[in-house]
């Protein structure tokens, strides 16, 4: 039974407990770490503001994998947040947070690793319905696309507030992490066991997928226009498969940290690896945007758009109108590449309709060349 001495023990007690030192004054080296930890996290929400941003503004992005991708950017900007929080009560300062502070501080962590993993997860089974198909997007509505979305963020909260309510160590003081203090080690090893076998199963489903699409490009290798499709879909799924694979390489370490901690305890000397993981883990959610911008070339120009938008404003000039904003309020008209030849398309009516067998943003050569 657990005494109600026991209870009260503030956070300093349960670092001293487990060997955990709090700085007690400030170094030149917690300025340096700090202050570059605050800027690359201005860079983390800069970034994927701005992949949101385009994924709203630019109509061609409105398709199911997008809305993934730019909920993926709503992940890495909590993220950005989650890590300033960290920064901004970290050091000296940890000696003065509450329990309830800390446990808010560990949980902001929690749950944006969780919706990131969530969101990866999402992305696999969106891709793994569509690719059967061999289309570039999936005809799933809006509303499951939302209900997805909704569910992705309520399973990380509530990860993320487990330790804080039901699993800690704060009855057990054995059970106490030496990397999280007052989180209970059995809960590390089920968190970092349940997150490493959801990596490896997105890399068998999308190794599943890149399998079927390369089948599937060599049998349709002589049709022109499947062809074509078929490519665009690997240059998506290479893109979505960077995306994975960036994050898996920024976050096994500190997952590993994480198990061999709650298996080991002290003798694990996770302390010792525990901030290079956390830096690997940080940089994680600024590496998509850059994927994006090198891979998307239309997501590549809407980034461009929306920055010269801003840099007009700024300067007061009038703006101008480009390709991306005058694409967007058109209607989207839909024709069947069975349909005869439609001649005296302009290229604006081109971008803004929508081909039903290929399901793109941009009539396809069948539908602009076919002739009765």
């Amino acid at each position: 039974m657990v005494s109600t001495f026991q209870k009260c023990h503030n956070v300093t007690f349960y670092y001293n407990w487990v060997g955990k030192t709090i700085s007690v004054v400030w170094t030149t080296r917690d300025f340096v770490v700090i202050g570059l930890g605050l800027m690359v996290c201005l860079i983390v929400i800069l970034a994927n503001l701005l992949v949101m941003v385009a994924i709203f503004m630019n109509q061609r992005f409105h398709f199911p994998i997008y809305y993934l991708l730019g909920n993926m950017a709503a992940a890495d900007l909590f993220a950005g947040l989650a890590y300033v929080n960290l920064m901004l009560n970290t050091g000296p300062w940890t000696s003065m947070l509450t329990k309830k502070q800390w446990y808010i501080r560990g949980a902001l962590i929690d749950i944006s690793l969780t919706a990131s993993v969530a969101n990866l997860l999402a992305v696999a089974v969106e891709r793994h319905q569509t690719i059967i198909t061999i289309q570039l997007h999936s005809t799933m509505t809006k509303r499951r696309v939302m209900l997805l979305i909704v569910g992705t963020w309520a399973v990380s909260i509530i990860m993320g507030l487990v330790p804080s309510t039901i699993w800690n160590c704060e009855c057990d003081l054995d059970d106490c992490s030496t990397v999280a203090p007052l989180y209970s080690r059995r809960f590390l090893i089920f968190w970092a066991v349940l997150n490493l076998l959801t990596f490896c199963i997105m890399v068998a489903v999308y190794t599943r997928i890149f399998i079927y699409v390369r089948y599937q490009i060599r049998y349709t290798s002589r049709h022109t226009s499947e062809m074509r499709n078929s490519q665009t879909v690997v240059k998506l799924m290479k893109t979505i498969s960077m995306v994975l694979g960036a994050f898996v390489i920024c976050w096994t370490p500190g997952l590993v940290i994480l198990l061999l901690d709650g298996l080991l305890g002290k003798a694990s000397h996770a302390n010792t690896y525990e901030k290079f993981c956390l830096v690997i883990a940080e940089c994680n959610s600024m590496i998509n945007p850059i994927i994006y911008t090198l891979r998307d070339d239309e997501m590549r120009r809407t980034f461009k758009w929306i920055l010269c938008c801003l840099c007009r404003r700024s300067a007061g000039q009038p703006r101008k109108l480009s390709s991306v904003e005058i694409a967007s309020p058109q209607p989207k008209v839909e024709y069947s590449c069975s349909e005869p030849a439609r001649k005296g398309f302009s290229e604006q009516e081109v971008q803004s309709t929508t081909c039903k067998c290929c399901k793109t943003l941009k009539l396809c050569e069948n539908c602009l060349n076919f002739s009765t």
